[in-house]
């Protein structure tokens, strides 16, 4: 074999299999369509990456996400306080459980106690009041009673009127004061005659024509208002020689007339004693 044989390289056998053409096509590369078109070549990766961010996220999207993370937020902080807590109570001791359950007895009794104590002092407290109240009520009905008596305070309420006319003018105080007299043991609560109220200490006097009561002059006819029990009042003045009786005889004209409302309005001052002092404490 000659030297110019041995220099030459063996001849492939696929290459005497494959048309000339494929041959051709296959050493010769493909043109990148991104460098054809001037832009750098892309991976699978890099692609997904550029389609993921930047994120396009709308607002309704932004609101839900952040009361997601809130509401996560919140319940990993509750469920981190439960835990310590009971991992606390898991890790203590017997002896430390029966302290606390102990403790915890304890102070429900003493709260129990407070709340008992709190409710016996309102319960004291109402009755208190109440009883104030009730004291206040007495008090006043008890000063409308005493002002009645002692001329202070108008009255009204069931009674009589007792009229006597004296035209001859023969109708004497101590008749008048009789009247009186019958008619308070009879019942009556209060007496006016002829607008002067008449009280425990009244006195009556003659005076000329006419009659002073506590020191006013009053003339005929004699007008009492009376407050009391018409059915007693009444019966007490006309027993037999009683007040109608003994005027009737001195040629007076006497009538009584039942009512269920007579007015009392003759006031009296309050008259305040200079040495009396009440002896309560």
């Amino acid at each position: 074999m000659s030297k110019s044989n041995e220099d030459e390289a063996p001849e492939n056998p696929l290459r005497r299999e494959l048309p000339e053409e494929v041959s051709a096509a296959a050493e010769e590369p493909e043109p990148d369509t991104a460098e054809e078109s001037g832009e750098p070549s892309l991976s699978g990766r890099q692609r997904l990456g550029k389609g993921l961010w930047p994120p396009r996220v709308s607002r309704a999207q932004l609101i839900v996400a952040v009361l997601l993370f809130g509401l996560g937020f919140g319940l990993a902080v509750q469920v981190a306080s439960n835990s310590d807590g009971d991992s606390a109570l898991r890790g203590a001791r017997q002896e430390d459980l029966v302290r606390i359950l102990d403790e915890l007895d304890n102070r429900t009794q003493r709260l129990e106690d407070e709340k008992q104590g709190l409710e016996d002092q309102r319960t004291e407290l109402e009755n208190s009041s109440d009883q104030a109240e009730e004291a206040r009520k007495q008090t006043v009905e008890k000063e409308k009673q005493l002002g009645i008596l002692a001329g202070t305070v108008a009255a009204q309420g069931p009674g009589i009127t007792l009229t006597i006319d004296d035209t001859k003018g023969t109708v004497k105080a101590d008749m008048l004061l009789d009247a009186i007299q019958e008619l308070r043991a009879a019942g009556a609560e209060a007496i006016q005659v002829n607008g002067v109220r008449v009280v425990a200490g009244t006195y009556l006097a003659d005076s000329g024509s006419g009659v002073k009561v506590d020191g006013n002059k009053i003339t005929q006819p004699y007008r009492f208002k009376v407050i009391g029990k018409p059915q007693d009042l009444e019966p007490a003045l006309n027993i037999p020689g009683g007040v109608v009786q003994t005027l009737e005889k001195e040629q007076a004209t006497v009538t009584v007339d039942r009512s269920t409302k007579i007015v009392v309005d003759a006031l009296r001052p309050a008259e305040r004693p200079d040495y009396a002092r009440s002896s309560s404490r």
